[in-house]
């Protein structure tokens, strides 16, 4: 039930395969929600040589780019996050004379000097650094699109930060790229993924800043109740159906029990939000975010909790859309509060859904 992506002769063997299963759920249910901005041209078979040009032509001229970028990992891009706490100044030097700039060119309404994020329009990536007890880590590779919920939080320096669903840690890290927060607590409820964390962490935070970090291994669902009214800011980047991920699926089995189930992911999702509402002080700061397209994940979550929930307030976030526009490429979603950002061709950056809300002071 696999289906082999349409690639140029000089490409050779595919190291990635897209799932059809995955493929079909997508298209049916994206090209309903996001109309031309899903390309639902689809190569079924693997095309001659000669038409393979042809089909290029049509990928990239005559519709649009979302499905043809999403479904090739050759046309991925990796932005580079330096770490402050450990400053590669020789790569960054390397850097800017391969031609990468830094992220965030324009001026974005919060965007602090301590973050240094650099990309090339090129698709390429840098070998990961090795973990190494010990040794902190010069820089961390991430899809950019990761930073938004990020810099969305506006973490000022001693304000008490959540981040929910925390694992691998790359927003945690960039969270501490922003500001020293006087409390960040790192929180994942998958024991595998809650090494990964840990693992993540040590590589990139010095022993000084170990004490204002606590990691916990709790159900996010339940953390409400255990904290009420604690933090400044809380981060929901919750689970999701990961687009990029599923589509390369290498059993179609487990495939198709991933998008059966994927019904209740929003249910998750809502619980997960009231428990961090409860955690939020009043007046304090909620941004959710997912890296998945669908609706029912993104938009109609956050419907249900400003609906439901008469304490929350939906933040304007349309001007970082605006300042943005040069590196992202966005597609709309109907909400002020919220931004939706979708590959596209030099942009390969995405799927990434971000949603901002802000708590009353008043009960």
């Amino acid at each position: 039930m696999m289906l082999t992506r349409l690639k140029a002769p000089s490409e050779g063997k595919l190291a990635k395969q897209i799932c059809k299963v995955v493929l079909d759920h997508f298209e049916k249910q994206y090209s309903r929600e996001l109309g031309d901005a899903w390309n639902t041209v689809r190569e079924r078979h693997a095309a001659p040589s000669q038409l393979f040009h042809t089909a290029l032509l049509q990928v990239t001229e005559t519709v649009g780019m979302l499905w043809y970028v999403l479904t090739s990992p050759s046309c991925w891009q990796h932005a580079v996050l330096l770490n402050r706490f450990n400053y590669p100044f020789e790569l960054e030097k390397d850097l800017h004379l391969k031609g990468y700039h830094t992220l965030f060119q324009g001026s974005l309404p919060y965007y602090p000097k301590s973050m240094k994020c650099y990309l090339s329009r090129i698709p390429s990536r840098m070998p990961s650094e090795r973990h190494q007890i010990g040794n902190l880590k010069k820089y961390y590779l991430l899809n950019a699109a990761s930073l938004l919920p990020v810099l969305a939080l506006e973490l000022s320096d001693g304000e008490k930060v959540l981040d929910l669903c925390a694992a691998p840690g790359g927003k945690s890290v960039a969270l501490l790229q922003c500001a020293h927060p006087g409390y960040l607590h790192c929180n994942e409820y998958d024991s595998l993924r809650l090494k990964w964390l840990r693992q993540t962490l040590e590589s990139f935070i010095p022993q000084p800043f170990v004490n204002v970090i606590k990691v916990s291994e709790l159900d996010g669902r339940e953390m409400g109740d255990v904290q009420p009214e604690t933090f400044d800011k809380v981060l929901v980047d919750a689970p999701c159906s990961n687009d990029r991920s599923w589509l390369f699926s290498s059993d179609s089995q487990k495939a198709a029990c991933r998008i059966s189930q994927r019904r209740n992911l929003p249910v998750l999702q809502i619980e997960l939000l009231r428990s961090a509402i409860k955690v939020l002080r009043p007046g304090g700061l909620l941004v959710y975010s997912t890296c998945t397209l669908s609706k029912a994940e993104n938009q109609d979550v956050i419907s249900e909790i400003l609906n439901s929930c008469s304490n929350m307030m939906p933040v304007d976030i349309k001007e970082m859309a605006r300042t943005c526009s040069q590196d992202f490429t966005f597609a709309p979603t109907g909400q002020e509060c919220g931004l939706l950002v979708i590959p596209d061709e030099g942009k390969a950056w995405g799927p990434m859904y971000v949603a901002k809300l802000k708590k009353s002071r008043t009960r």
